[in-house]
């Protein structure tokens, strides 16, 4: 009877301090209020959350969340860089109109039309809701803090996933940010990190804003899930189309491949640059992350006349060896007559001239 009784304190011990570690500030908000009341008039959300166009199961049938976790946790081949990776330190203050700096992952500054506009920030160590736990990133690729940032008029958020969305960014710069555009329901998050109401702008798919006169900035759809705790889906993922007088820009975000992107490139194409997730894919996921190969057909789709891969040269987030997105990007590129840039991270690269090819990696 006793052993019983430790074990069921046991559990409600487990019980309660889980419930307590997930009410920390970096998990976040689950959508609630009037904003609540916006996403359920959404086509995208159905019963229980938001859904994608097409059926999408997170796990193929027949994978096993525990084996994955063991490979995961295995040392594998390859999995991350064995030296510190070569970086640019560019000053963000001056960059040129019509040019852009990535920064490893999905993180990267636009200057166009003579705004700066921030894309899915991420300059923590880890890619977590804790710094004392989580994937590490590479050496070389986090030489850059919230402070080298020049004073935004934007940051776009795509999803609300931790290699997105960092807490401590936001926290950083909010008070430096104009505007922040992101899909429904992630300013829940941001309102609990003290940004005001009034500089938050939530985009279901297909809803078009006006930056300023000369950017309008359009949510279309990607092929994703959410969520920062233990629930999924309460607030959407999106891609955006973003354009300027002299330049058209496709903000992938992170989507499996579906035929969302040859409607986008009906409807918005050609783009100047196409900017697609290509990295952290596995046979185990194949529907919410594409494979390299997707990632040109995508671009092909979109009517792309330059495609920049990322997702991938910072973090590991999968079981691919670290440089096999851009190797097989490259390959597939070549069959299909795409142009890839190849950046190094805080490279300033013109979107209007020749892109960067140079290979930078092992």
């Amino acid at each position: 009877m006793l052993v019983l009784m430790i074990f069921v304190a046991f559990i409600c011990f487990l019980v309660i301090a889980t419930y307590l570690f997930i009410q920390l500030p970096p998990f976040g908000r689950n959508p609630s209020g009037s904003r609540l009341q916006r996403i359920l008039k959404s086509s995208q959300y159905k019963t229980s959350g938001f859904e994608n166009i097409e059926p999408t199961t997170l796990m193929a049938e027949g994978a096993s969340y525990p084996k994955m976790m063991k490979e995961f946790f295995s040392k594998g081949v390859d999995r991350e860089p064995t030296t510190a990776l070569p970086f640019i330190k560019t000053d963000l203050t001056k960059l040129e109109n019509n040019s852009l700096v990535w920064f490893g992952h999905s993180s990267y500054l636009l200057r166009v039309a003579e705004k700066s506009i921030l894309v899915d920030p991420v300059f923590s160590e880890r890619a977590s809701p804790v710094q004392f736990a989580g994937m590490r990133a590479y050496r070389g690729t986090n030489n850059y803090r919230p402070e080298d940032m020049p004073a935004l008029d934007v940051i776009i958020l795509t999803h609300d996933h931790y290699d997105h969305l960092d807490y401590n960014v936001i926290k950083s710069l909010h008070q430096r940010t104009k505007v922040f555009y992101t899909s429904l329901g992630v300013g829940q998050h941001l309102e609990r990190w003290g940004v005001p109401l009034e500089k938050i702008v939530e985009m279901d798919w297909w809803e078009s804003h006006a930056v300023s006169d000369a950017i309008k900035l359009i949510a279309t759809p990607a092929r994703h899930f959410s969520g920062r705790g233990l629930i999924r889906n309460k607030t959407l993922w999106s891609s955006f189309v973003l354009k300027t007088n002299d330049v058209s820009i496709f903000i992938g975000g992170d989507s499996g491949y579906d035929e969302s992107f040859k409607k986008i490139g009906e409807l918005y194409g050609p783009f100047d640059l196409v900017i697609l997730e290509s990295g952290q894919y596995d046979q185990k996921w194949p529907q919410i992350h594409m494979a390299p190969e997707e990632a040109v057909y995508a671009c092909v789709d979109l009517k792309g006349k330059v495609m920049l891969p990322v997702h991938w040269g910072k973090f590991t987030l999968a079981l691919h060896p670290w440089t096999e997105p851009i190797v097989r990007v490259l390959k597939e590129a070549k069959q299909r007559n795409v142009t890839v840039a190849t950046p190094i991270i805080g490279e300033t690269m013109s979107l209007l001239k020749e892109p960067p090819t140079k290979k930078w990696w092992p």
